[in-house]
């Protein structure tokens, strides 16, 4: 080998080496922006290595300079070994198989949107930053029908407030209308599966929004199954596939995904893999009972036999009102909880079901609960009993 190649060489790999202590010990390097340079470099090195062309190593340093300039802080997969593990993960889920759309919430930079494409994904990229939509855009114009780019936050879709909505919130059936995707039964195909990340910050309070959205069929649920890919953190993810008797992780929540979604972990990736934006990259939300050290890509799927004689859009309301009553105390016995809301009734309905009369509300599997609400429809008394204005006031402000 040539001297002079040698010497590249070694001091190529003397600056990596540089770069990777600077990422591992944030205080010696000059600033933020270097930060996320050094970020890139460090996720390069681990996830592709050394040979790896230099014009890679430029445009992931570009992604880390991007990704700075976005106003909230956001996570991204910032380099394109983890968007080609993630989008495999994907793909092994049937992502591609039946050919709906994908709507990819966020995609910032456009890195995994990159390899999604390269997968034959038909992509709708669903961006609410505009500094990362002329790189969209971009991309889209190199290609032929392949990517749509909207302005659009998937997680403001629909706001509680009506009238005029400028871009980046919007009512869902714009969207969909704008982009020529119509409602479909319910026990029709999924339309549409979506990819992004949950914000940790209140990752609770979109997953309530949706479960009320799909047991309603509103919003993007009026449209058919449509199916989550999303990465969520690994203590929320735990709870959601929690089993009766776990007091800790076992909520409402539980249940009712359990009830409605099929519910399958694709991928787990350590927090630190991923790039974020601002000064809290390296930050990691705090869990002491319950492991949280990865995101979880996982996809729920909507079952196609949710809605039955017994439970439909016109009473879906009550039954997710009942669970969340239910669970506010795990250690409660049902039959206590069923006598408040109708005295001497509760045993009647205990015996029919054949439910022993001390079992506590967190020790009962998803599918009794099931059966619990369809026994109440059918006793009318009992039906007809609930005060609903009076438990919505009271569960309004409770994170269950």
């Amino acid at each position: 080998m040539p001297l002079v190649q040698v010497s590249l060489s070694l001091l190529a790999l003397r600056d990596s080496r540089r770069l990777l202590r600077q990422w591992r010990f944030p205080a010696l390097g000059p600033g933020s922006r270097s930060k996320a340079r050094c970020l890139a470099a460090e996720v390069r090195t681990r996830g592709v290595g050394l040979n790896e062309p230099a014009s890679r190593c430029d445009d992931e340093a570009a992604v880390a300079e991007k990704a700075l300039e976005c106003r909230s802080f956001r996570r991204f997969i910032g380099n394109v070994a983890l968007a080609r593990t993630v989008t495999d993960s994907l793909v092994a889920g049937g992502l591609v198989d039946s050919g709906a759309r994908v709507f990819e919430c966020n995609p910032g930079p456009g890195i995994l949107t990159q390899t999604l494409l390269d997968a034959g994904a038909q992509v709708v990229a669903l961006e609410s930053d505009k500094v990362f939509l002329p790189d969209l855009q971009a991309l889209k114009n190199k290609l032929n029908g392949q990517l749509e780019v909207v302005h659009c936050d998937f997680f403001k879709l629909d706001p509680l407030s009506s009238g005029l909505m400028k871009p980046p919130v919007m009512f869902s059936e714009k969207l969909f209308e704008t982009l020529g995707i119509s409602r479909i039964p319910w026990t029709a195909d999924v339309p549409v599966k979506v990819v992004g990340f949950f914000s940790e910050s209140n990752e609770r309070n979109k997953l309530w929004k949706l479960i009320y959205s799909l047991y309603e069929q509103i919003s993007i649920f009026s449209y058919g199954r449509i199916e989550l890919n999303m990465f969520i953190s690994e203590k929320e993810y735990k709870k959601l596939i929690a089993k009766p008797g776990d007091m800790r992780n076992y909520s409402a929540l539980s249940i009712l995904f359990q009830l409605a979604c099929d519910i399958q972990l694709l991928h787990m990736e350590p927090w630190c893999s991923f790039l974020t934006s601002r000064d809290k990259k390296l930050s990691v939300p705090k869990s002491v009972l319950v492991p949280n050290d990865h995101l979880c890509l996982v996809r729920l799927t909507p079952r196609r036999n949710l809605f039955t004689e017994h439970l439909f859009t016109i009473n879906s309301t009550r039954f997710v009102l009942m669970v969340k009553m239910c669970l506010i105390k795990r250690r409660a016995k049902l039959f206590d909880k069923l006598n408040s809301w109708n005295i001497d009734e509760g045993q009647s309905l205990l015996k029919q079901l054949e439910i022993p009369n001390d079992v506590l509300t967190g020790n009962l599997y998803p599918e009794e609960y099931m059966r619990l609400f369809e026994a109440m429809v059918h006793h009318t008394d009992f039906y007809q009993s609930w005060i609903f204005n009076e438990v919505l006031e009271s569960t309004q402000s409770m994170e269950l």
